[in-house]
């Protein structure tokens, strides 16, 4: 049994012995029947997403990957063939181009990092919730026992570290990966590591035996020297059974000692790489009535923080606050 396993036997039974009922199965992947207000972009939150859509009225959700089009809204036209966006920068760019195109077919840009430009207050970066971002190695590697540092992995993704010796296992020679373009997490973890998202160094790949690297999806982690950055949230989420299990032979390991998650099987928001995600919407458009009530303030119902916690996230004091303003 692998340690993915071994960790989902020990979350049931610890359900069970605290007289708490095992989790549900995953969230509907896009909604059934239109909903006032359309979310699209990043993998990281698409299932805590998809979770508040299905506990309230306001919001449709649709997933990162699957159809290469959507149909966001009732009525026939434009809006039939949206293309899919898949990832945070992907969705910020459809929200930016149907603005522009005045076509109404989405309303919020799922986001997982922050603006890349901050000159203009165009869209806002609505705070969601928390989480954290680490390092997931293959659970049959000689890396699933090594312990990785900040500055190590910064040294492996600026390839400076090409191979690492393992004791009993020998030299492993490294293949660090980056999610698919537009992935959010693909920026923000180019940032963690001091490279550039768009040109990353000649080591680092977004493609592995041949298949793109999709964010989150351990099922890329093919050989014992791959690695790749992971959500410590869509790990929880996963082994929970609460979102689609594409963990694969991925397990997540710590940096500087300290772990991805509690001895409760929560986020442990004092992880070293930590970050809060994001709802992105037209600036102008946070006062109307449906966008405020979905994302803005504690009492909206994109705060719902027992989904959030659910699907691995942690709380917000502050949830449905504009943490910036941007325009990409």
């Amino acid at each position: 049994m692998n340690a993915k396993s071994v960790k989902r036997v020990g979350v049931v039974l610890g359900a069970a012995a605290l007289g708490v009922g095992v989790l549900g199965a995953p969230a509907q992947a896009d909604p059934t029947g239109f909903r006032p207000v359309v979310a699209v972009g990043s993998d990281t939150t698409q299932e805590v997403m998809n979770g508040i859509s299905a506990a309230g009225s306001l919001i449709g959700s649709y997933d990162a990957t699957g159809s290469a089009t959507i149909d966001t809204r009732s009525a026939a036209g434009v809006c039939d063939s949206v293309a899919r966006p898949n990832g945070s920068s992907a969705g910020i760019s459809a929200l930016v181009a149907d603005i522009a195109a005045g076509t109404n077919c989405i309303d919020a840009a799922r986001s997982s990092r922050g603006p890349k430009d901050t000159s203009t207050n165009d869209l806002s970066w609505v705070k969601l919730a928390k989480d954290a971002v680490t390092v997931a190695v293959r659970t049959d590697s000689g890396l699933i026992n090594h312990s990785f540092t900040k500055a190590q992995l910064q040294s492996i993704y600026q390839c400076s570290t090409t191979v690492i010796n393992v004791p009993g296992v020998g030299n492993i020679t490294l293949n660090p990966l980056l999610p698919q373009a537009g992935s959010g997490t693909r920026t923000y973890w180019a940032t963690e590591m001091g490279i550039n998202d768009v040109t990353p160094p000649s080591c680092v790949k977004d493609t592995n035996g041949g298949q793109p690297v999709q964010e989150h999806d351990g099922r890329a982690l093919l050989n014992q020297g791959d690695l790749m950055p992971f959500s410590i949230a869509q790990y929880i989420a996963q082994v929970n059974g609460v979102a689609p299990d594409r963990l694969g032979d991925a397990d997540v390991r710590p940096i500087g000692g300290v772990a991805p998650y509690t001895a409760e099987f929560k986020l442990n928001t004092a992880f070293p790489i930590v970050r809060d995600v994001y709802n992105v919407v037209k600036t102008t458009r946070l006062g109307e009535t449906n966008i405020a009530a979905a994302f803005v303030g504690t009492g909206s119902e994109a705060c719902d923080s027992a989904v959030i916690e659910t699907y691995g996230f942690g709380p917000l004091a502050d949830c449905g606050s504009v943490a910036f303003t941007g325009k990409n």
